[in-house]
């Protein structure tokens, strides 16, 4: 939040800081500059004494806590910002490589009375926020056993000179990334991948989405919180909003169909509501008028006095132009009712009264979509015209195509579902949910995720939740959870003996099984399919439209062409790029070689260049190549063309 500069700006004035108005330039070159929020303040000649002193009073309270201080030795600056929008992280105050927070401190915050909050510890000087400018700037121990070191045992110290501590290590990681269970035992790219990949991730993202009119919206059925989960996520409240599911997960080979990152869904799974999800897209209008010109109201169309009539199906719309909830509609079906009251001068110069004309202005159902009419909602904006917003609901449940991920960073999309008697089962009949494969695992050392694997194992068997906080002890005792795995009765590393879905054969190895928890992600096939064969194309070239929304034409690009040349398909590739994409006519000159008149149907032919109306012949070239013609013509380059 930002800071009053008139505070600061006092303690300037207080501290004689010399101000740039009033600076002797000779002065410059042997004192240090002072900025403030970026702008220069002033010269002062003492920076450590200036850089102290404002410290102490951030410390004492005394000036707000979010102000940063940065002295720059080397560039012989002080740079003071209050502004907003700064990133700023609790660290503990340490002086003379010792914590200022002492027991009584916790104690006070620990008691029942709440004697201490989390403000007193900052007016203290015990605790205080630092951004990414002023980090550059300090030394940070790790953790208490750091400056311990630095104390009792200089020599094998990293530093000597720490002036903060991280409350806990794992503070160092962002909000995505603390959701990541034992993130330091994967490499690092994978932390960042899921950091990325989290956002995408299907969950309840807020307790009110019914009430809401978002664009767009995905709404997981059954979400659960995490079997292996991390300290921090009792402070992100991931575990009353989780945005995933434990799953049953296989890491083997079976019948191919988990190739490159591919997944094996089981069929049974997905019946009974596994990563279920609801989408909602929300569509709005409103009553505009420009002027006198142009009126609009929602309404039914007429088609005796409108005109400008779309493809889609009008029958579902009431009288008040809208569609009631609880309505099926599909692609181009039309929504939202609108007509456009435009006037326009009657054509009899006898009757001088204006017409009013009106246009189809109505909104329809996305092509590619369909759904149910959840939520119809009519109010008006702040200039006083009604608006409309109309929610569709869509039911996704996954299939092939759809997008799925662990939070280590392996994201695959499913290859093929099977129902559960051909998936593999272990003795007790367990029949895994997913199955990856295991090629996904050594060169990308995401051991994070066999860890989680056999925590969650454990934790399912015990009834409890597995503690996955990085860089804490808990996080280094694998070889624990090993123990207790097989004391309860199963192999220490998660390995079992499956038995084929096909055949009934025990399989030749031992496989690697257990709960991990995974994510649904917002990518999905119904969102991303795509053909065409005709369709609509660009004004300007006459070449197909682009994208999926425009139902637009699939780009056959440079190494495309590449590939089909080396093939020596000419006839295909003039298809792909003249035929199916620009093809036109043109009648050319066969004196002067540039385009002529053409009438067809009074098959009337004429050569302005040179008169020429007998010696002419039609040739076929992209609409774009006739197109680049006539624009060189028009900046005098007259391109001729010669035929044989």
């Amino acid at each position: 939040v930002e800071t009053p500069v008139t505070t600061i700006r006092g303690i300037f004035d207080d501290m004689n800081v010399e101000a740039i108005t009033k600076v002797d330039p000779r002065n410059i070159a042997s004192s240090t500059k002072v900025f403030l929020n970026g702008d220069w303040y002033g010269i002062y000649s003492d920076s450590k004494n200036l850089t102290d002193q404002i410290l102490a009073l951030r410390r004492d309270g005394q000036i707000s806590c979010e102000i940063a201080i940065v002295r720059d030795i080397r560039e012989r600056e002080i740079r003071i910002n209050s502004d907003a929008g700064r990133v700023c992280r609790p660290l503990f105050v340490v002086e003379n490589q010792e914590l200022q927070i002492r027991r009584g401190h916790i104690k006070k915050l620990k008691s029942q009375e709440n004697e201490w909050v989390w403000k007193d510890l900052i007016k203290a000087g015990l605790v205080e926020f630092v951004d990414t400018d002023e980090e550059e700037t300090i030394m940070v121990a790790m953790t208490i056993r750091d400056l311990e070191t630095a104390r009792r045992q200089a020599k094998d110290a990293y530093s000597l000179t720490y002036t903060h501590c991280e409350i806990h290590p794992s503070m160092i990681l962002g909000v995505c990334a603390s959701v990541i269970p034992f993130p330091d035992h994967n490499q690092s790219p994978r932390n960042t991948y899921q950091s990325a990949m989290g956002k995408q991730a299907m969950g309840i993202y807020i307790t009110n989405y019914q009430l809401r009119m978002d664009t767009l919206a995905h709404v997981l059925y059954y979400p659960q919180k995490p079997l292996v989960t991390t300290k921090n996520m009792e402070y992100l409240h991931f575990r009353r909003l989780p945005a995933g599911q434990n799953s049953v997960v296989a890491i083997m080979c079976y019948s191919g169909y988990n190739q490159e990152d591919s997944i094996m869904m089981n069929q049974a799974a997905i019946d009974r509501g596994f990563f279920r999800s609801i989408f909602y897209r929300s569509y709005r209008a409103t009553e505009e008028k420009r002027g006198v010109q142009m009126e609009e109201f929602f309404e039914q169309p007429n088609p005796d006095n409108c005109s400008g009539f779309r493809h889609g199906c009008y029958e579902k719309l009431e009288e008040d132009g809208l569609v009631a909830p609880g309505t099926r509609v599909s692609g181009g079906d039309i929504i939202i009712g609108k007509t456009a009251q435009v006037q326009r001068a009657e054509q009899d110069m006898g009757d001088r009264a204006p017409q009013t004309d009106k246009r189809d202005r109505s909104i329809e159902l996305r092509a590619s979509e369909s759904g149910i009419v959840d939520r119809v909602m009519l109010t008006s904006n702040k200039e006083g015209f009604r608006l409309v917003k109309i929610r569709v609901r869509s039911i996704r449940i996954p299939q092939i195509g759809d997008k799925f991920s662990s939070r280590h960073g392996q994201k695959g999309t499913v290859g093929i579902t099977y129902r559960p008697e051909d998936m593999p089962f272990t003795c007790e009949g367990i029949t895994p949910d997913l199955i990856i494969n295991p090629h996904a695992i050594p060169s990308r050392m995401t051991i994070g995720q066999l860890i989680e694997c056999l925590l969650g194992k454990v934790t399912s068997l015990l009834g409890e939740e597995g503690d996955a906080t990085p860089f804490s002890s808990q996080s280094k005792v694998a070889y624990e959870f090993s123990e207790t795995l097989h004391l309860n009765g199963y192999q220490k590393y998660c390995n079992e003996m499956l038995y084929n879905g096909h055949t009934g054969m025990p399989l030749p190895a031992k496989i690697f099984i257990g709960p991990t928890y995974y994510q649904r992600l917002k990518h999905m096939v119904d969102d991303k399919i795509h053909s065409r064969a005709r369709g609509p194309v660009q004004l300007l070239t006459r070449q197909p439209a682009e994208g999926r929304a425009r139902d637009g034409g699939l780009r056959f690009g440079e190494m495309e062409r590449d590939c089909i040349i080396a093939h020596g398909a000419a006839t295909f590739l003039k298809d792909r790029l003249f035929d199916q994409s620009d093809a036109d006519r043109v009648h050319i000159c066969d004196l002067c070689g540039l385009i002529c008149i053409a009438n067809l149907k009074t098959k009337d032919y004429t050569c302005n260049g040179c008169s020429n109306n007998s010696q002419i012949s039609q040739i076929h070239i992209p609409y774009a190549c006739k197109l680049l013609f006539q624009e060189l013509m028009s900046m005098c380059v007259a391109p001729r063309i010669f035929t044989k």
